[in-house]
């Protein structure tokens, strides 16, 4: 359970500074304004080189999978309703809620990212695009590149939250052990996260490559056995730092960092629908 703060708190305007808005949501819109001049610039550059394709470039419509794509936009956008329902639930004090939204945003921006790793690796290896050997693949690779990793910085984020939320309240929080215990969970999560995105995006290119069915399943488990119980001992570890000890010192007071994370992630959905839009679906208008 967390621990309520004294009084109603007003979650959109801050007494204390002279515009009234909190200075760290201030400074998270200063960021974003900086970020869309220079997604701007990425998305500008591609969309000009569209035009005027030098002599020899690859037909976009031959590499991309708008099927892959669209699949993986549809669950970045699920994951601004996730985002959008943990910033909820953290202002009404509700922290079982808020763990399981930060959890669902993070496996849904695992798995898109999963996806963008089995569409580059397709594209470098099956349809030879790379970011040396055309134009397209230059300022393909640099815009989705850059968009992916304000991604993995999110769910990195997003990471740091769900084991801050932990933190216990009080003296306990003081001691040192809280800080080894944290560091040791983060560890933890990300190496089960890893373990998870091996195996899934491993799995789908063997299924890919040959029949799938049971043999395949089978010969699949007997090859990965170790990267399997890595991540099912991860699973537990994961459950067991989940098990509730007592008061935390994570509540409403603290949902001001919760919105600036949601501001963030809500960006970064935002200029992926502008790049889904103008590198993938324009592609596709006759």
């Amino acid at each position: 359970m967390s621990t309520a703060a004294a009084g109603a708190i007003d979650h959109h305007h801050d007494p204390s500074t002279s515009t009234g808005i909190p200075n760290k949501k201030l400074l998270m819109w200063a960021f974003l304004a900086s970020d869309c001049m220079f997604f701007g610039c990425l998305i500008s550059t591609h969309l000009i080189y569209r035009l005027h394709p030098p002599p020899g470039a690859p037909a976009a419509r031959d590499v991309f999978s708008i099927e892959l794509t669209s699949f993986s936009t549809f669950i970045l956008l699920m994951s601004s309703l996730m985002m959008a329902l943990a910033v909820n639930a953290i202002q009404k004090g509700n922290l079982k809620s808020l763990r399981v939204s930060i959890l669902t945003t993070i496996l849904f921006g695992s798995i898109f990212l999963g996806c963008q790793v089995y569409e580059f690796n397709n594209f470098v290896f099956e349809k030879h695009l790379t970011i040396t050997n055309s134009i397209l693949g230059t300022t393909f690779f640099t815009l989705t590149g850059t968009h992916g990793t304000h991604v993995a910085i999110g769910v990195l984020w997003l990471t740091l939250m769900y084991i801050r939320s932990f933190k216990p309240a009080g003296a306990e929080a003081a001691r040192g052990t809280w800080l080894l215990l944290s560091f040791v969970h983060l560890v933890v999560f990300m190496a089960t996260l890893g373990l998870s995105m091996y195996l899934v995006l491993h799995f789908a290119r063997v299924a890919q490559a040959g029949a799938f069915g049971l043999h395949t399943c089978l010969h699949f488990a007997k090859v990965e056995y170790k990267a399997i119980l890595g991540a099912v001992v991860g699973f537990l570890g994961l459950r067991w730092f989940a098990l509730p000890r007592g008061a935390v010192d994570f509540d409403e007071r603290h949902a001001i960092d919760v919105e600036m994370m949601g501001l963030y992630w809500h960006f970064v959905d935002i200029v992926w629908i502008v790049i889904f839009t103008a590198v993938y679906l324009l592609e596709y208008i006759k």
